[in-house]
């Protein structure tokens, strides 16, 4: 992901999160991280064949742990494995950052990414209640331990 991609992913964010959409200086925030030797950050972005942004998903590195801090997906892409290849990469850039854990919060009434999460070995460690504000949604953490394990073999393919 890079600065030119903010708007088109605002628009998908406002569109998947309605309530809790992360705002234009939480991504420049982000981005300002990813790049350079000092880098934390690992963002990026799918496109259709049109150029069109269907995807996006960063994470947070910080020593021996990271957190996911979102992955999504257009509406007209759920369901075809966009996801998964999202995350894949998300824990292929915490292997990289040599991150020992990796953490994420997942919506309680989400279960497709729960479900997404388990395939890749998260498993679940505690909630935040009031998490996801203003609709005050609990959040389901979930910890992997080993990122390096759960892609070994994976090949992304398009």
């Amino acid at each position: 992901m890079r600065w030119w991609d903010i708007d088109p992913v605002l628009e998908l964010e406002k569109d998947l999160f309605p309530e809790d959409a992360w705002s234009r200086g939480m991504f420049w925030s982000e981005l300002a991280h990813s790049r350079g030797a000092e880098a934390t950050r690992r963002y990026l972005v799918a496109e259709d064949g049109t150029g069109r942004i269907v995807g996006y998903a960063g994470l947070a590195a910080s020593g021996e742990l990271a957190d996911i801090q979102t992955i999504a997906v257009a509406r007209d892409h759920q369901g075809t494995g966009l996801g998964g290849r999202l995350l894949t990469e998300l824990l292929k850039a915490a292997t990289a950052f040599e991150c020992a854990e990796v953490m994420l919060e997942c919506r309680v009434d989400n279960l497709p990414a729960q479900k997404l999460y388990e395939r890749f070995g998260f498993a679940p460690i505690g909630f935040r209640r009031g998490y996801y504000q203003p609709g005050n949604v609990d959040a389901l953490v979930m910890r992997l331990t080993d990122p390096s394990s759960s892609v070994q073999g994976t090949e992304i393919n398009g």
